[in-house]
């Protein structure tokens, strides 16, 4: 059986766990070679393990910059390009407007929006001519929710990257695309600062207004970030892909 990225050099930031750690899974299945990182050393050395082949994972923090140039020095001698990026790494708590802080503000802008950015700017050097990029972003991006402003503001941002990129990109035949996730439970969900029962009532009650009735899997997003990294996705570029049971649409 063909593999949709066989010999392809990928990075999955934030691939300890949830989406990342299941799309960097994916994209070794389908003959990556793949690169993670995430903060936390133990976690990260678990998910090398998990994933078991074809991965290195790399401590990083995609907010500080010098962590950032660590990482592509590391790629660029261990595999010298990089053709897929999937800039996941990211993270919000709630608070309510009345509620916000300076702390909780660049907190959450700096990993989503600024990480994000120079995720993507300080790859360049080592993306090849059609190479493919592609934002984690959330179906927040369009939708209002209850005290999470902050966060949905900076995926709103990262959907507005993926425009105006496909254009600075354009003469090196780069397509940048927005992966949306709707309710999709994982370990980052238990930061948002609720109790394991509310939480709990949290992901019912959303399954509730899903038209599809249930919430969606890490490995359901991973499929589809395979589809925008691949060749089966040569002529999508830009868009918004929301992977959430219809969630965004109604």
């Amino acid at each position: 059986m063909s593999q949709k990225l066989s010999e392809k050099v990928a990075l999955v930031t934030g691939g300890t766990s949830g989406i990342g750690l299941a799309t960097a899974k994916r994209f070794v299945a389908e003959g990556a070679y793949v690169f993670i990182t995430g903060r936390r050393q133990t976690e990260l050395d678990t998910a090398v393990n998990e994933i078991g082949k074809n991965v290195t994972g790399i401590q990083s923090d995609v907010s500080k910059l010098a962590d950032l140039d660590r990482l592509y020095a590391t790629i660029k001698q261990e595999q010298g390009r990089l053709d897929i990026i999937f800039a996941n790494a990211g993270g919000g708590e709630l608070a309510p407007l009345g509620s916000i802080t300076e702390e909780h503000f660049d907190k959450t802008f700096n990993t989503n929006v600024k990480g994000l950015l120079f995720t993507v700017q300080k790859a360049l050097p080592l993306l090849p001519e059609g190479a493919s990029i592609i934002l984690n972003a959330s179906t927040t991006s369009i939708k209002g929710t209850p005290s999470f402003s902050v966060y949905s503001a900076t995926k709103a941002a990262v959907r507005s990257f993926a425009r105006n990129w496909i254009l600075d990109l354009k003469d090196r035949r780069i397509r940048v695309n927005v992966v949306s996730p709707g309710v999709t439970p994982t370990p980052a969900y238990n930061l948002l600062g609720l109790s394991e029962e509310q939480l709990k009532d949290f992901v019912e009650s959303q399954a509730n207004t899903i038209p599809l009735g249930r919430v969606g899997k890490p490995d359901e997003i991973a499929k589809a970030v395979v589809f925008l990294a691949s060749d089966d996705s040569s002529f999508v570029n830009g868009i918004e892909l929301f992977v959430d049971g219809g969630m965004a649409q109604i």
